[in-house]
């Protein structure tokens, strides 16, 4: 059972817990005199703040710090996850519920180590397992602009983690495991685009951080690197990001990734669920220097393993004939019989990541409730799918979309009816 798997891992954890604090736990790095002087005078600098704005958006800080209708980084919100929700915090230099009483040091300590100002160790709903790659350049600028924003006063709210994620001291054995301090250093065999790309994919922008899959304790095995996976507590599959064989976004182009962060449609797919709010929010503003360099870097991706061949029962004839009735009554129009959509208005569905990812999830969950691609200001008038959650039973939505990701050059599993029942029932974030 899964809860015992947990059970003896934490075991496990817990034994070596005690070792790891005589050697970690207690370290905290004080406030550098000197360092503090030096950022108290550049705070105020024009240059450096909007350069911190750029790399604030650049990590969509926005996107967690901020509360539905609530003031902009002013928190007041909680991320939910297995363990239990947990609070985001004001990151407007508010002195008593903000980063107004907070150092440069602080600041950097949090970004580079997961420690708050008094040395307690941050959850990693916090991605510092990817910001601890943030130079101290870039972590100043970031600490500049959230300097310059108003003052925003806003407590943080209530901690839900059950016995014994509440303890923080417990994270130094989930540290031991998963986390790994360091600044990102470039390749020299690499170009300078190419170390951008990297830089700033695997720190500033954290890719990885949902896009690779978690295990039991939450944390991400370090061979995992942006290879996909469920992005817990939402069930939608961020797509692997590799471009090579058997990579998720084998057949994409340079251009193409370039094209979905930017507009949040492309020649191989549009963007949608949590990634249409990074295009929102993020991505589109990303120069396009910036989105080319973070291309080539995907473009390095190494190709991947082949996917087991699925040992489930042959698919029934009848759910395929059922799934391609569907398709030709609602799909078709828009998405056209061979599934080649249409150029920059419907997304293509032969060859489509989202479409043939692993688990099915996202073709189910977009059949059920639509949506629109991303409002962005190279795509102001965005088409939409409407919803058919309404109109289409369980087992229509199973043969539709396992037609889907079985037709044309698509070669995915099958989803059924109870997968379909579940993702009918998940609440939307």
């Amino acid at each position: 059972m899964k809860w015992l798997r947990r059970l003896a891992l934490w075991v496990v954890v817990l034994m070596v817990l005690l070792l790891v604090w005589l050697f970690f736990g207690g370290r905290h790095q004080p406030t550098s005199p000197a360092m503090s002087k030096f950022a108290a005078s550049t705070l105020r600098d024009p240059a450096l703040i909007a350069k911190g704005e750029y790399l604030v958006t650049v990590g969509d800080c926005a996107g967690c710090h901020t509360a539905q209708g609530g003031a902009a980084l002013a928190g007041g919100r909680a991320l939910a996850t297995p363990f239990g929700d947990i609070p985001v915090p004001n990151i407007t230099p508010d002195p008593e519920t903000g980063l107004g009483n907070w150092s440069f040091e602080d600041f950097w300590q949090a970004l580079h180590a997961g420690r708050g100002r008094h040395g307690e160790l941050f959850y990693p709903a916090f991605p510092y397992t990817s910001y601890t790659k943030v130079n101290r350049d870039d972590a100043l600028a970031m600490f500049a602009y959230l300097k310059s924003l108003p003052p925003i006063r806003q407590a943080a709210t209530a901690s839900s983690l059950a016995f014994p994620y509440s303890i923080r001291r417990s994270l130094l054995g989930w540290r031991a495991l998963y986390f790994k301090e360091g600044v990102f250093k470039p390749d020299p065999k690499r170009s300078p685009q190419w170390n951008r790309g990297a830089y700033l994919v695997q720190g500033p922008a954290h890719c990885n951080e949902c896009h690779a899959a978690r295990d039991s304790l939450g944390g991400t095995p370090q061979n995992e690197h942006l290879s996909g996976g469920q992005i817990p507590m939402q069930n939608w599959y961020a797509p692997d990001l590799s471009m090579q064989s058997n990579g998720g976004l084998q057949g994409w182009s340079e251009q193409d990734v370039v094209d979905l962060l930017q507009t949040g449609l492309s020649a191989k797919g549009a963007a949608f669920g949590p990634m249409a709010d990074v295009v929102v929010g993020s991505t589109q503003h990303i120069s396009r220097d910036d989105l080319q360099a973070m291309a080539t870097y995907l473009a390095s991706l190494p190709p991947r393993a082949a996917a087991a061949e699925q040992k489930s029962a042959p698919v029934a004839a009848a759910v395929i004939e059922q799934g391609e009735k569907v398709y030709s009554q609602h799909c078709a129009a828009c998405h056209r019989k061979d599934g080649s959509g249409v150029a920059g208005v419907y997304p293509p569905l032969d060859g489509n990541s989202s479409v043939t990812e692993p688990s099915g999830m996202n073709a189910t969950r977009m059949v059920l409730l639509g949506g629109f691609t991303p409002l962005t200001a190279a795509n102001p008038r965005p088409y939409s799918m409407p919803p058919f959650a309404q109109q289409l039973s369980d087992s229509e939505v199973s043969a539709v979309v396992s037609y889907i990701r079985r037709a044309w050059t698509n070669h995915a599993g099958v989803v059924r009816p109870e997968d379909v029942s579940r993702y009918r029932h998940t609440p939307i974030d």
